[in-house]
């Protein structure tokens, strides 16, 4: 698969390449943002972290706002910022709203019509994006080491992802994560649509569900979640479930902090992502 690489800009010693390929699991053209920090425009081979972003997000919100560079460069690790949905898929409904369809793919592969033919985001996040990239980047991208973070839905995304492919990821993170969508109106939204009105496939992409079955061991998660949101207080976060199930579950590795005042925005991310990239680098130099 080739990349049309868009504009390549040099950022805390590293090159970030916006990139541009056609999916064959959307059906669509994908844009993708790939920082290559200083050991890798070297010519050494890298770890990746690939961040997941959320509601109405494209690759570049994070990339320019969440100074995940600065720390990526300095650990010598790659990021991946991918888009959240297809775009241009041209399904009737896909622009009504902000939190489903374009900007909310909810890295879920749709089975219901008429979005399962493009919204297969799971099967392009997990398989198709990063076999492309370290095709397309074998001297540098190391394929056998790459973690997983994400905001919001993007955080629901890391999480699941993460739990039903053991071994896949080192690590994973997750900002003010969506993690309990089965139980929260954002979910039970995009999961109606996307997957129909059976709560037990639901469950299936849920991450407070899917970790109740977690045998992977230490689940090397670092989850961060600001008080001071809205969404976390409206109900539409519930960390507290997930929490809960990791417990009930009697599973180790789970660490949630809680912190004061700070809102759903990129300041609360940009103040905390360098101890989520130092999270994803413990794991992946191990």
């Amino acid at each position: 698969m080739t990349f049309e690489t868009k504009a390549t800009i040099t950022t805390f010693g590293g090159k970030l390449l916006k990139l541009q390929h056609q999916s064959t699991s959307t059906g669509t053209p994908m844009n993708v943002n790939l920082y290559l920090p200083p050991a890798a425009v070297s010519g050494s081979k890298v770890p990746v972290l690939m961040y997941l972003s959320g509601l109405t997000c494209t690759p570049e919100n994070c990339t320019e706002k969440g100074f995940f560079q600065a720390h990526a460069s300095r650990l010598g690790i790659a990021l991946i910022w991918p888009d959240t949905s297809p775009r241009g898929a041209n399904i009737a409904g896909e622009t009504d709203s902000w939190d489903f369809g374009a900007g909310a793919g909810f890295y879920v592969d749709a089975t219901a019509e008429p979005w399962s033919k493009n919204y297969r985001m799971e099967t392009y996040i997990t398989s198709e994006l990063p076999d492309a990239l370290f095709a397309a980047y074998p001297e540098v991208l190391d394929a056998s080491r790459v973690s997983i973070t994400g905001h919001s839905m993007g955080g629901h995304g890391a999480l699941t992802l993460y739990l039903k492919n053991p071994g896949k990821y080192r690590s994973v993170s997750a900002f003010a994560p969506i993690s309990n969508p089965s139980r929260c109106p954002w979910g039970e939204k995009a999961f109606t649509g996307y997957l129909g009105t059976d709560k037990e496939e639901w469950k299936k992409h849920d991450a407070t569900e899917l970790v109740k079955a977690w045998k992977g061991g230490d689940l090397k998660a670092l989850v961060d979640v600001g008080t001071g949101d809205n969404f976390y207080k409206q109900g539409q976060l519930l960390p507290e479930n997930f929490e809960a199930a990791v417990k009930e579950a009697g599973i180790k590795g789970l660490e949630l902090r809680y912190q004061p005042d700070y809102d759903h925005s990129y300041y609360f991310m940009s103040t905390f992502s360098g101890d989520h990239v130092e999270h994803a680098a413990k794991y992946l130099f191990a």
